[in-house]
């Protein structure tokens, strides 16, 4: 046997051991192939060696042998790397098959290739039954063409898209997805397929819409809260009704939230309104909108009736959500006052949707109130007036049912103080003081009965009353009480209201509250006496609450008679105060008075007012 024959035979068998080891290594057949080609080619050289054979002759065989050799070594390398990208890949796979995020394969048409496990948790829909069809599978049809346009002609030039878009689920709810779309190239850039990663943002994207909204509805509260701040502070200038109203309407149609504002009250020739002040659009205008039928004559009537505010949509009509109203309709009152309805129209969707009606409700009493207190600064500073006269005869009142249960005749002469806490000074002829007090002594309208003075004829009473009388009602809504006679229960109230007022809104809420009250005459009339009203009501206002009681006390007890009927002790009594302070209230409203009478100009009270 020559060497090259040996040397071939060796080389087979290691190749056959080589590859025996890689086989139980790998488990792989291509390894038991070769070991039997090897084997054979082996057993092949064996039986060759017994024949007389040149070396060069075997040489091929030798050659053989080697590359058979390689062929195994080349093999295994192959077969580790080849093993290394399996599961690589089987690492990829399960990876994506395990993504929390749906991802699958189209082709350029968008024909679906491959679909994770993940697509059924965002659009619902099985991976297996997707493969072969296209995503307009779960088109939500919130997006038009040209949204989607955008997006195929942005992947198809190359890029990549990215963006939120709203798909449907298979259970037909929608859902947000955040998406992006890549292309897959080949080696000449040319598009082969696309994938497309889809992840469901629905949570995070309702969250932010809902803090959006929020932020929105706080935007338009803050507004809110602007708007009435500014009339709130602008109603401390208005002198007149007319100028709150012009507040109220400038200061709604002037805000962002709000695109016009008017202020009306009922007409009552026919079923219409009665439009006084506007702002935000033309008179003329909404004139003719409300006379075309719209539903605003009720939600006016009704509002006034209700108390509370309404909110009403494009066409006047009531509705109860916030969030659908194009308006609101506020009744201007002050207790029984009504003063007309300020409606407030929106310049924008949802703009009562977060504004409490409360908050209207709350504006109506203010602006009801100011306008109540310009009306009776006005009456009593007025020199034309509008004189009413009403009769009492079947008034539930406490001066009223006096005179009627002693057969007396009550004069009052004066009535000062206010919120539940009033003093009358009443003049009472035909009955005794103890007769008096033990009338009223039952009376839940009257606290205390004190006797000032008694005369001949009549005596003098101080009353402590509760605003349930029909001058405290009538001063409460700016009528200047001129007199109130009451003889046997039959009587007259007498008051002044300034003619620029509304003397309609002053008759009707006196006599809702007092509902048997009759209206006898009204006349137009100047006030006798310029300034003297002006006088006695700065005067008043100069002095405070104590002085004013002390000085009236005093005068109607007789205290500046000579001699002294009642002695200031006996006042401080009445007052239930000691005499120092008496004396010092006393004095200060003295002091007052003398200033503005030898210093001052009829009208004005000068210097200080709280001495």
């Amino acid at each position: 046997m020559n060497g090259v024959i040996l040397a071939s035979i060796v080389i087979r068998v290691v190749g056959v051991g080589y590859s025996l080891v890689l086989l139980s290594r790998s488990d792989d057949r291509r390894f038991g192939f070769l070991t039997v080609m090897l084997s054979l080619m082996a057993t092949r050289q064996l039986l060759s060696a017994r024949q007389t054979t040149t070396a060069l002759s075997e040489l091929p065989g030798l050659l053989v042998s080697v590359l058979a050799l390689f062929t195994v070594h080349y093999l295994s390398s192959y077969v580790v790397e080849e093993r290394r990208l399996t599961e690589r890949l089987r690492g990829f796979r399960k990876a994506i098959e395990h993504a929390g995020h749906a991802i699958f394969l189209t082709d350029t048409d968008g024909t679906i290739e491959y679909a994770n496990p993940a697509v059924e948790s965002v659009v619902g829909h099985d991976p297996d039954a997707v493969v072969g069809e296209n995503p307009r599978l779960w088109k939500s049809g919130e997006h038009d063409e040209a949204f989607y346009e955008e997006m195929w002609g942005e992947i198809a030039s190359g890029n990549v898209w990215d963006g939120e878009i709203i798909n449907r689920r298979k259970s037909g709810s929608l859902c947000w997805v955040d998406m992006t779309i890549a292309p897959i190239t080949d080696e000449t850039g040319a598009v082969e397929r696309y994938v497309a990663v889809e992840r469901d943002v629905t949570e995070r994207k309702e969250r932010q819409l809902r803090i959006e909204e929020q932020n929105e509805r706080l935007e338009r509260l803050n507004n809110t809260n602007e708007v009435l701040r500014d009339i709130n502070r602008d109603l401390v200038a208005a002198a007149t009704r007319r100028e709150i109203e012009r507040v109220l309407c400038d200061r709604f149609a002037d805000s962002a939230l709000f695109d016009a504002a008017w202020v009306g009250d009922s007409r009552l020739v026919d079923e219409g309104v009665d439009v006084r002040t506007t702002a935000g659009v033309a008179e003329g205008d909404l004139e003719a909108r409300l006379a075309s039928g719209s539903g605003y004559r009720t939600v006016v009537d009704e509002a006034i009736e209700r108390g509370a505010p309404s909110f009403v949509d494009d066409d006047g009509s009531p509705v109860e959500d916030p969030a659908a109203a194009s308006g609101v309709a506020v009744p201007l009152s002050y207790h029984d006052a009504d003063y007309g309805v300020l409606v407030v129209e929106a310049g924008a969707d949802g703009a009562f949707e977060s504004i409490d009606r409360g908050v209207f409700a709350e504006l109506g009493l203010t602006v009801g109130d100011a306008i109540n207190a310009a009306e009776s600064r006005r009456t009593l500073a007025a020199d034309d007036v509008t004189r009413l006269e009403f009769r009492v005869d079947d008034v539930t009142d406490p001066f009223v049912s006096l005179s009627a249960a002693l057969a007396c005749r009550v004069d009052l002469e004066r009535l000062s103080g206010g919120d539940g806490d009033r003093a009358a000074y009443v003049s009472v002829t035909g009955s005794e003081p103890s007769a008096v007090a033990e009338h009223v002594e039952g009376s839940p309208h009257v606290h205390t009965v004190e006797s000032l003075c008694a005369l001949e004829e009549r005596c003098l009473l101080r009353l402590r009353t509760d605003d349930s009388s029909v001058v405290a009602t009538a001063a409460r809504y700016g009528a200047a009480v001129r007199s109130l006679s009451v003889d046997g229960g039959d009587g007259r109230l007498v008051v002044d209201v300034s003619r620029s007022n509304d003397v309609r809104s002053v008759v009707e809420a006196v006599q809702a509250a007092h509902p048997g009250l009759e209206l006898v005459s009204q006349l137009e009339r100047e006030r006798d006496g310029e300034s003297a009203p002006e006088f006695r009501s700065a005067f008043e206002e100069a002095l405070t609450e104590r002085q004013l009681e002390a000085a009236q006390t005093a005068y109607f007890a007789g205290f500046f008679e000579w001699p002294r009927e009642t002695s200031g002790e006996a006042v401080a009594s009445m007052m239930d105060i000691s005499q120092s302070t008496f004396t010092e209230h006393l004095r200060s409203a003295e002091r007052k008075l003398f200033r503005e009478l030898f210093e001052g100009r009829p009208g004005t009270v000068s210097g200080p007012t709280n001495a």
